[in-house]
């Protein structure tokens, strides 16, 4: 995942490749500063590029920060991809350790991802939103081959988990001295918490 530009270089580029750069660009900024800062004119001061050139790639600075947030939305999810070769529970751990690693690596930007959701921006919510629904759906795909039964309380708990993790991730990944592995296992003993109270609950409803 790119996240990191020196600026925008005065070369002649295509139209999709200089959105590219510039949409790189506003990643970048999210190292160190929160998306709410970032606007038409900050990134053009930072590109130093015209104003019009930003607003024509871009439209507004709703349409920045959703091109922006989808970049680093991809790039996380992309960083963290499960490894299909591992076994259910293996691979469980090595994503969540990997998720971790990336938390402590590009903290600004993960930390901009998790509080976009909370913003007034719907477009940058809701592909937040887009992206909490990618990690439930891994861990429902681990769970499922581990056997549990796919209900909608499964689903349900899977989903407000991430939520969960998100804000661990927040307190105890960033700016922290906890080992990773100390986070790791705490997520993954959460984890096997959720599901196993979402299957007993499911088991209740019917009977079972």
């Amino acid at each position: 995942m790119v996240i990191a530009m020196v600026g925008v270089r005065r070369t002649r580029l295509t139209p999709e490749e200089r959105r590219e750069q510039l949409t790189a660009l506003g990643v970048a900024f999210l190292a160190t500063r929160p998306l709410d800062e970032l606007t038409i004119e900050v990134l053009s001061e930072q590109a130093g590029v015209s104003r019009g050139l930003v607003f024509h790639y871009f439209g507004s600075k709703q349409g920045l920060h959703r091109d922006v947030v989808t970049l680093a939305r991809d790039g996380m999810l992309h960083a963290t991809t499960p490894r299909r070769d591992l076994a259910p529970r293996e691979r469980l751990h090595d994503t969540l350790t990997r998720i971790v690693m990336f938390v402590r690596e590009h903290s600004g930007v993960f930390a901009s991802l998790v509080r976009g959701s909370s913003s007034r921006d719907a477009e940058a919510s809701r592909v937040v939103d887009e992206a909490r629904d990618a990690q439930a759906a891994r861990l429902l795909e681990v769970y499922g081959e581990l056997g549990y039964r796919d209900t909608r309380m499964l689903r349900v708990a899977l989903h407000s988990w991430v939520v969960f993790a998100q804000e661990v991730l927040l307190d105890l990944a960033l700016g922290t001295g906890t080992p990773v592995e100390q986070i790791v296992a705490f997520l993954e003993q959460s984890v096997e918490g959720v599901v196993a109270a979402a299957q007993g609950a499911a088991a209740s409803e019917s009977g079972g």
